[in-house]
């Protein structure tokens, strides 16, 4: 199957940014039947030139309003950001950082919680809200994926309380392990289950597409094109 492809994650994140780019990720998603799995067009790089590729490290966060020290019933919202830090620490190389549940009215993430994930060699993180620290968390090209910058923190308004755990974000569901894969056009989800199948098949097509090219800035026309190739 693979065995000429990649032979490890290792092996095959350095395949996907050589050769990958996510819409031909997703035309083969589409072609399986898999309709939904890109996550909304609001989740954005940071800096246009960042790719991300990894395995989901998924984190559940919720509302609060106001801290909650000594006062919640729940151990976890009781402790200050709930359990982000741990969330934060558990990250494994290659691993990408992918939060949700909250609502867009406070920053996910900022400039310590780059430096920890950097240091750990995460694969980069994916939120579906906003980043603060802007300059900062984008001056050593950490793949960082949001909303946008918003300076508001979480502190008293959210916190983790749990995490890798099967999440959803807009209609795309999250199971810890996917891979992940973004660039500028945004962020698509491909099932662990699936991957292998999907992966050789987007390589196929993405190397189709540069003959497709080819013969299309050579003269050939759209239509001889789609007849010869069945791409475009």
């Amino acid at each position: 199957m693979n065995d000429n492809v990649w032979k490890n994650d290792e092996e095959l994140f350095t395949v996907l940014r050589r050769e990958i780019y996510t819409a031909v990720v997703g035309d083969i998603l589409d072609k399986e039947g898999y309709f939904h799995q890109f996550l909304p067009p609001e989740i954005k790089p940071l800096k246009r030139d960042m790719m991300l590729v990894g395995r989901a490290m998924t984190v559940l966060e919720t509302d609060i309003f106001g801290e909650t020290h000594g006062t919640s019933k729940n151990p976890v919202l009781a402790k200050p950001f709930g359990l982000m830090l741990e969330a934060l620490d558990d990250l494994l190389p290659g691993e990408v950082y992918v939060c949700t549940g909250a609502s867009p009215s406070y920053a996910l993430w900022g400039e310590l919680m780059t430096a920890r994930a950097s240091f750990l060699k995460a694969g980069g993180v994916v939120l579906n809200g906003y980043t603060r620290d802007t300059r900062e968390t984008t001056n050593g090209g950490f793949p960082i994926f949001s909303f946008g910058g918003y300076a508001q923190d979480q502190g008293p308004r959210g916190k983790v309380i749990d995490y890798r755990v099967p999440i959803e974000i807009g209609k795309v569901k999250i199971d810890p392990g996917d891979l992940v894969i973004g660039d500028m056009d945004g962020v698509c989800i491909v099932p662990k289950s699936i991957e292998e199948d999907i992966i050789i098949k987007a390589l196929e097509n993405a190397r189709d597409e540069r003959m497709v090219r080819k013969a299309i800035i050579s003269g050939m026309s759209a239509v001889e094109s789609f007849e010869e190739f069945g791409i475009m």
